[in-house]
């Protein structure tokens, strides 16, 4: 089962080596890793999604904690969080097929943002399945480089109250 966690950490000189090597070190896979500075210029969030049983995730939440500059670990339960990605993807495009890439690119709301001779740049966001859909419509036109970011997430309101 794949889990997404939240890690709040202090924005300090090798924090993201501590956690990733948390993870290798007892043979856990990450299958997504982003982060970056919040609105604090001292705390970044990282977003996490790892493959695991529920044991697994008790032991990453627990080890996680354990960290000296960790703020706060939050596992988000599947339906209690907006989750997206972003991916750029460069796909080759002929002359006579520019505008049927184009259509599909504006029905997924993906936008252009470079357009060569022989191929264009695309960017698109969403979730994992909107994505795996873009990039297998894509495939047929020939798919020269991809770039994703993984992905990143907050939690939902509920019932008025934001979730603690």
């Amino acid at each position: 089962m794949r889990h997404t966690i939240s890690v709040t950490v202090e924005n300090k000189f090798g924090v993201l080596a501590r956690v990733s090597g948390l993870f290798s070190s007892r043979g856990y896979n990450i299958d997504s890793l982003t982060v970056g500075e919040t609105h604090d210029p001292s705390v970044s969030r990282m977003t996490i999604v790892v493959r695991g049983d529920d044991r697994v995730l008790d032991q990453v939440i627990k080890q996680l904690d354990k960290l000296v500059d960790v703020i706060e670990v939050r596992d988000y339960p599947i339906g209690s969080y907006v989750g997206r990605e972003l991916m750029m993807v460069k796909i080759a495009c002929e002359n006579g097929r520019r505008t049927e890439i184009l259509e599909i690119a504006n029905i997924f709301r993906a936008k252009t943002i470079d357009i060569g001779h022989t191929s264009m740049i695309l960017q698109i966001t969403g979730d994992e399945e909107k994505i795996a859909a873009f990039l297998e419509l894509m495939m047929p036109f020939g798919i020269l480089e991809v770039a994703r970011t993984g992905k990143v997430a907050m939690l939902r309101e509920l019932n008025g109250m934001l979730e603690k």
